[in-house]
Formats: structure tokens, sequence, C-alpha cells
């Protein structure tokens, strides 16, 4: 049993250290394994290679070798391209005559019997099922073009018609590209089509036209070697093209017409080229070494391959160790990129939390720090929203007198003075109480509490929101009795001036708004059997609907969705005037009928005027 992790939290399977310790062990056996059979893997695919490329070197010999029967008439001076050939490609190259005589060989010291026969070379009879039938069942070398070969001349000219005509395709939206036959002739490939369009009607097909001298003689000799070939199959008036196609045929089948001018066309040009090819001659290929290879080995390139691929199993598998170790790394990342993302975003979705871990308990720290962050951005938003919330009442209060007097509606006197400064006196005091906003959402406000007069707090409310109630034409209504709290009357005027401001907000022009204070009875009391003031402000509104009622005194909440801050408010108003009536150990109640009105309900601790404090 390993003992416990020596911090105290973590049992030894749970380590970071002992996990990648784990993993780095299982990676380095799978390494070996997977080394060992991905070399035998690859030895047996670099055999395979060898004979691939030995099929390769032999199809490139004959290749080659044909290529220079198709264009020299002798073997004679073949030599020279066997060594190098031989030296290309490390195969012993033997070259003989059909009955057997030597015409090259790479390795002179050695036998032509000790290299295996590969095949017969003939340019005339490419492929043909017999290598001592001679002009049957193969091809023509196409580089065996003999007395078709063009002058230099020649070739200038006709490529300057292919220009032309390829430049004419390519203005007509027709890609062409130029090519060159064996003979030296050019022929147009049109690119991007499967077969070969019309060329543009506006193009002359000057190329196709023409037939150079050297094409005639040679064309000429053939078309007489293949009237004589068809004497006496009835078929005649054949004229063979430069293409080697023909026509004018008269007489005979079609069928039996076709296959026949086909074999005497072939039959023509084989002795046509004859005295312009090399004669057939038999090829040889072997081993380079001093005996034959009968089994392939691993050659010095395939040894570096295969320890090359070595090498990328090691690189694959640290690859795997990485990978192992991703689910230790992503969190780390996941906790970066939350990280930076959190300096740009008030609130940032927790970051998942993987295992019980160090990484898991760094997770759990990192989530509960930015919860607490999330917390304090929103404070300080929802104080700056209280803070515009109860600067706009009194600026706009000030603002409604100061207009009035401009246009000459209210007398400037000693009681206009008076309401300009008590709301001054409130906006003057929100301004200073900055900090106590901030205390009220952390509990920590203070109060400045003094005997005040329920019926003299209520009035100068009314005052402070008769311009306001006149413009909407709504009559605002005092009905109190003579009643004192202890309480702190600029805060409580703050309070009760969100109710007034609501209710006219909501209540119709020909409306009431009224504020009323009586002497609560003792069961009604916060205080238990204590007596207390109970101030109601009731308005003929709009009501509010039942299943709204638990959330009017919500922050941010509206029972319209849709009204804005310039028609609804902020959405702060209530939400401080139940905070505030806490604070002075009182509760605030709401009830509302739709349609008819709304009450909010103040209980505070209070008493008569001829009563003293306790």
């Amino acid at each position: 049993m390993p003992g416990p992790d020596p911090s105290g939290r973590l049992p030894l399977r749970k380590r970071l250290l002992f996990r990648l310790f784990l993993v780095s062990a299982l990676v380095g056996a799978c390494s070996v394994a997977a080394t060992a059979w991905l070399t035998a893997r690859t030895a047996t695919g670099a055999i395979e290679r060898e004979q691939g490329q030995a099929a390769a070197d032999d199809a490139r010999i004959r290749d080659q070798l044909l290529g220079y029967a198709a264009t020299h008439p002798t073997w004679r001076a073949v030599a020279p391209r066997v060594r190098r050939l031989s030296e290309e490609t490390g195969r012993h190259i033997v070259l003989t005559s059909l009955d057997h005589q030597t015409l090259a060989d790479s390795a002179p010291h050695r036998p032509p019997s000790s290299a295996r026969p590969a095949t017969v070379l003939d340019p005339l009879s490419v492929g043909a099922a017999s290598p001592d039938v001679q002009g049957t069942g193969g091809r023509i070398d196409p580089r065996a073009v003999g007395p078709y070969r063009l002058t230099v001349a020649e070739r200038s000219r006709l490529h300057r018609y292919a220009e032309q005509e390829t430049a004419c395709l390519e203005a007509n939206g027709i890609r062409a590209a130029i090519d060159t036959a064996p003979s030296g002739r050019p022929t147009i490939r049109h690119l991007g089509r499967s077969e070969t369009p019309a060329a543009a009607p506006q193009c002359e097909r000057i190329l196709e036209r023409t037939t150079t001298e050297t094409e005639r003689k040679a064309l000429d000799q053939l078309n007489a070697l293949v009237a004589q070939c068809l004497k006496g199959t009835g078929i005649s008036g054949i004229r063979v093209n430069v293409d080697f196609s023909w026509s004018g045929a008269t007489g005979g089948s079609t069928a039996v017409s076709d296959d026949t001018i086909a074999s005497c066309v072939a039959d023509s040009r084989r002795e046509q080229l004859t005295s312009h090819v090399a004669p057939p001659a038999r090829l040889f290929l072997g081993s380079a070494g001093e005996a034959d290879r009968t089994s392939f080995g691993l050659s010095s390139r395939s040894t570096a391959e295969v320890t090359l691929l070595a090498a990328l199993v090691f690189a694959l598998a640290l690859g795997a160790a990485v990978l192992a170790a991703f689910p230790v790394v992503r969190p780390l990342h996941s906790l970066t990129r939350a990280a930076r993302e959190l300096k740009a975003a008030d609130v940032h979705p927790p970051v998942p939390v993987r295992g019980n871990d160090e990484i898991g308990q760094l997770t759990t720290a990192f989530n509960e720090l930015s919860e607490h962050r999330a917390r304090l951005e929103s404070q300080r938003k929802a104080m700056i929203s209280d803070i515009a919330h109860e600067l706009r009442t009194p600026l706009s209060n000030i603002r409604g007198w100061l207009e009035a007097a401009q246009d000459g509606i209210a007398t400037v006197d000693a009681t206009y003075l008076a309401s300009l400064h008590d709301e001054a006196l409130v906006l003057q005091h929100v301004i200073d109480d900055l900090r106590d906003l901030t205390a009220l959402d952390s509990g920590r406000l203070t109060l400045h509490t003094e005997p005040t007069p329920v019926r003299a707090l209520l009035e100068q409310v009314v005052t402070g929101h008769q311009a306001r109630a006149d413009a909407g034409r709504i009559t605002l209504a005092v009905d109190a009795e003579d009643l004192w709290l202890d309480a702190d009357p600029v805060r409580l005027r703050q309070v009760i001036g969100n109710l007034v401001a609501n209710a006219l907000r909501h209540t119709p022009p020909g409306g009431t708004v009224t504020l009323s204070g009586c002497l609560a009875d003792p069961e009604e009391g916060p205080t238990g059997a204590r007596q207390g003031v109970r101030i109601e402000v009731r308005d003929t509104g709009s009501g509010i609907a039942e299943d709204d009622l638990p959330h009017v005194f919500d922050r941010f909440w509206r029972a319209d969705k849709s009204r804005s801050r310039q028609s609804g408010g902020s959405g702060l108003g209530l939400a401080i005037v139940r905070d505030l009536t806490e604070l002075h150990g009182g509760s605030v109640h709401v009830s509302s009928t739709p349609g008819q009105g709304t009450v909010f309900t103040l209980r505070l601790p209070g008493r008569r005027k001829h009563q003293e404090p306790a």
C-alpha cells in the first residue's frame, strides 16, 4: 500500500508526478514493441521495393535500347550506352543478334549465358507475340521515323504555323499546347478536354493542311509500297496521310478492306523503315555481381530507411506521451484562456473541473475566485446604476421648477426657493453618500437618525414631485396623523420619493396619488408588540399582475419588459426602497388590483408626538 501523500490532501494514485511516471513507462514499452513490429514490416516492404525497382530498371533498359534501335540503322555504336545503363542500374547487360552474335556486353569477361534472356528488341514489332516472327503481332515504335524526319527549316516553319493556330485558339477561349512528334512535326493538343474539339472557325488550320517536301517524298514511297501490297485484292486508290491514316479506297467489302489496308500499310511501313532501324536483337539481363542473385536482401538504402523509420517511431512515442499528458495540460490551458478572457469580460463561465487532483483543486479555486470577482463587479455596476437613478430624480425636479420659473408659471417666492433648496440638498446628499450606497449592498450603511415628523416629511415629498404631477394632470394628496419617526429624514424621504415617482409613472391623467400616515396596529409592527407607523403610497394606476408582485422589489426587474429607462425607470428604485426600509428596522409590502391601483405600505418604528423616544 502506498503511503499517504506528504501534503495530506491527495493519495499517491492521484498525484500528478505519479501519473506522468506511469504514462512514460507505458509509452516506453509500447515504443519498443512498435519499433520491432515496424522494423519487420519495413524490411518486408524494402524487399518488395527492391523487386519493384529491378522490374523498373529492366523496363528502362529495354526502352532506351529500343529507342536506340529505332533511331540508328545498326547496333554498331550501342556499347557506350549499354555500359552507362549497366552503371546506373547495376545490371549485367548483354545484347546479341538473333544468330547469337554478341553486339554489346557490359561485362565482356562474363559469358552471355550468365545473364537471363529478357526480350527481343525490334523497333518494327514492339510487343510481338513471338520474337522469331517478324512483322506480325506488334506495333511500330513511334521513334522509328526514318525518311519522315524533318529538316531544321521544315521544323521551324511548321512550328510557326502551330504557334499561330495556338494563339488563335486561346484568343477564342480554347487552351492548347504544342507537342513535337519524334519526326519533328509539331502537333496541337487541346488542354482540359477528353476529346479534341473542333478549332474555332476563324482559325486557319494551316498546320493540318501542310505537308513538307520530306514528308511528301516519304509518303510517295509508302503509297507505292501499299499499292504493290494491295495488288490482286481489288482495292485501289489508297492514299496514306501524314498520320498514316488512309483515304480514297474503292472496291471490296468495307470490313475486309479496312483490315487488308491496315495490314498492308503496317507491312509497307516496316519495309520502308527496315533500312533506317537496327535489326532485331536479343537482350540478356543479369546481376552485376559475380553470381546472379536469387533473392533480395536489404540494400544500404533500405537499411537507412529502416533506421529512419525506427527514429520516426521513437518520435511518435514521444508524441503519444504528449497526448497522454494532454488531460493534464488541457485544464491548465483552459485556466490560462479563462484568466485572459476574464480581463475583458465581467463574467466568465466556470472552467470544467476534471478530477480531484492538484489541477482539479486549482480549477475549483479559480472558479471560486472568478465568481467572487463577478459578484464584486456586479455590485460595482449596481452601485453606478443606483447613483444614476438617484441623481435623476432631484435633478429632474430642480429642472422642472426652474423651467416653470422661466416660463412664468411658478412664482419665485420663499416656498419656491425652499423647494429648490431641498432638492439640491437631496442631490448633494446623494453625491456625498456614494460610499454609503456601496455600503448599502454590503449592509454597512450608517443612518443619521433624528426625530422626524411624518406629515412634514410627506408634504416635502409631495412638494418635490408636484411639478411632475401637474404636468401629468395627476392629483397629489397627503393624509397623515401627527406622528413622529426616529429615522434618517433624507433616506426616508428618498424611500417615499421613489414610491411616489413610481406611482406617478403608472397613473394615467386624471388619477390620484395619496400619501397617508397613521399609527399601525401592534400586530402589524415590525417590532412585535411595540406600536409603529404605517405609511402608504396609494395610486389609481394600472396596477400590477398577481404573478409579478413577488418580483417588484427585485433589482432591475420591470413588469413591462418593453419600457426603456426613460419611460420605465432603471428598475432600481423599489429595490432601494426595500433595502433602506429594512435598514430602518421596518418592512415594505405591496398589494395591487390590476386596473384599479397599487398600494405600497411601509411599516416603521414610530410614536405619537406627545410620546418621548424610548
